[in-house]
C-alpha cells in the first residue's frame, strides 16, 4: 500500500474518536503508568462495563500505588480481585509490584516483568509513555484482518501490519479509537462498513464476516467431588497450593466421598476452556480434624473462587 492514504486514514480515525470514542473512561484520562497498567489487566478476558463498575476504583483505593499493591499481602489481593476470575492476573500483577516501584518505559523491559505479555507492554508503553507503537488486541486483530483479507493470519504478520498502519504522530488516540472502533463497528457478527473510518482502506469490507477464521473448539466437562467438612457450624477450607486457583481458600476434592458423608446436591461452572461440575457433599465432625475452620462470617472475608461460592450457598441453603 503507499503511504500517503495512511495521513488520511489517520486524520479519519483522530476525527472518528474525537466524536465517538469512550474518552471519559478513567484510564484514559490519566498519565499514571500503575493506573494504565491495572486497567490493561483487568481488561484481559473482562468486559469493560464490569471492571468500571465493580473493580478499577474499589481495587485503586485499597492499593492506591504499585508500592502500596507490593507491600500488601497476596491474600488481600487476591480478595479484591474476587469475581474477575483470572487469578494469575491478580498474582503477576501482586508479583510484579514486589520487584519494581515503578514500571520500566521500555517494551523490553516491561516485557521481563511477571504476566505481562507482548501486547500488555505494547499498551503501557503507549497510552503511559505516548510511545508510537501499535497495540494489538482481539478487537485490533479483527480489523488488521479485515483491512487485508486474512483468514488465518500469523502473530508476526498481524505485527508487521500494526507497525506499519500505527499513527507516530498521535499513537495514545490512535490506539484508544482502534478498539472503539473494533467494539462498536467492526464488530464479529454485525459490522457497520459504512460508518468505518477505516473503510477505503479494507479490501474485505465485501465480506467482512469472514475475516479471520474463527476457531472452533470444544469445550470438555470435568467432573469432581467436593466435600464439605462441618465441625461446630464451621467449615474447613485449605488454601490451593497448585496452579490452578492458586492461593485463593477452598473446598477440599476426593475421588470418594467418605461412607459417612451426605450427597448435597451438584453445581457447575464455565471457565474459558472446560465446565467443571461438583457433585457436592457434606461431613460433620465430632472432632475438630482438619486445619481450618471458617464461620460463614469469616468466609465472606476471604479470597475464594466462584465456584467454592455456590458451594458455600449450596450447603446454606441446606441448612
Amino acid at each position: 500500500m503507499p503511504k500517503e492514504p495512511y495521513r488520511q486514514i489517520h486524520q479519519n480515525i483522530s476525527r472518528w474518536y474525537q466524536i465517538e470514542g469512550r474518552q471519559s473512561l478513567p484510564w484514559r484520562n490519566t498519565d499514571e503508568p500503575y493506573h494504565i497498567y491495572l486497567s490493561e489487566v483487568m481488561l484481559q478476558q473482562t468486559q469493560v462495563k464490569t471492571v468500571l463498575e465493580r473493580y478499577y476504583f474499589p481495587f485503586l483505593e485499597k492499593f492506591p500505588t504499585l508500592q502500596a499493591l507490593g507491600q500488601a499481602p497476596l491474600d488481600d489481593v487476591l480478595k479484591m480481585w474476587e469475581g474477575l476470575g483470572y487469578y494469575n492476573r491478580a498474582k503477576n500483577l501482586h508479583k510484579t509490584a514486589t520487584l519494581v516501584n515503578e514500571l520500566p518505559r521500555s517494551i523490553e523491559e516491561l516485557i521481563k516483568l511477571p504476566g505481562i505479555g507482548k501486547n500488555t507492554a505494547h499498551a503501557i508503553a503507549a497510552f503511559a509513555f505516548e510511545q508510537p507503537v501499535p497495540i494489538m488486541e482481539a478487537n485490533v486483530k479483527r480489523i488488521l484482518c479485515r483491512l487485508h483479507k486474512l483468514e488465518t493470519p500469523t502473530d508476526r504478520a498481524l505485527w508487521d501490519i500494526a507497525y506499519a498502519l500505527v499513527d507516530k504522530a498521535n499513537p495514545f488516540d490512535y490506539n484508544q479509537a482502534m478498539m472503539d472502533i473494533g467494539a462498536a463497528i467492526c464488530t464479529v457478527t454485525d459490522p457497520k462498513c459504512e460508518s468505518c473510518p477505516l473503510s477505503s482502506l479494507c479490501k474485505g469490507k465485501e465480506d467482512p464476516t469472514r475475516y479471520p477464521v474463527k476457531k472452533r473448539r470444544k469445550v470438555p466437562t470435568k467432573e469432581q467431588n467436593i466435600v464439605v467438612t462441618v465441625y461446630n457450624g464451621s467449615l474447613s477450607m485449605t488454601q490451593r497450593k497448585g496452579k490452578f486457583l492458586h492461593g485463593l481458600w477452598g473446598f477440599e476434592s476426593v475421588e470418594v466421598p467418605v461412607t459417612a458423608a451426605e450427597y448435597l446436591g451438584q453445581i457447575s461452572h464455565a471457565y474459558t476452556h472446560f465446565k467443571l461440575l461438583c457433585n457436592v457433599y457434606v461431613h460433620y465432625e465430632n472432632s475438630p480434624e482438619q486445619a481450618h475452620y471458617f464461620s460463614e462470617a469469616e468466609i465472606k472475608k476471604l479470597a475464594i473462587s466462584k465456584v467454592d461460592e455456590k458451594i458455600v450457598k449450596l450447603f446454606l441453603a441446606t441448612m
